[in-house]
């Protein structure tokens, strides 16, 4: 059984202008930009707990940023 405080490693690839939103973000929180990002997932997925809904109405559809 694992520990829930273990961290599992994943691969992720994001566009330059995405990562370079999120490092000014983490950098404004005093946050890694790891750290930043697990927090933006741990509260999209408590928001969805809490009201039973996704965030976004289509998962498979890819964001529109203009950044």
């Amino acid at each position: 059984m694992a520990d829930s405080r273990e961290k599992k490693q994943i691969p992720l690839r994001l566009s330059a202008k995405l990562y370079d939103a999120l490092a000014a973000w983490a950098e404004d929180d005093f946050r890694s930009v790891n750290g930043q990002i697990e927090y933006l997932l741990t509260e999209c997925v408590r928001q969805r707990k809490k009201n039973g809904k996704y965030v976004p109405e289509h998962l498979d559809e890819p964001p529109e940023l203009d950044i």
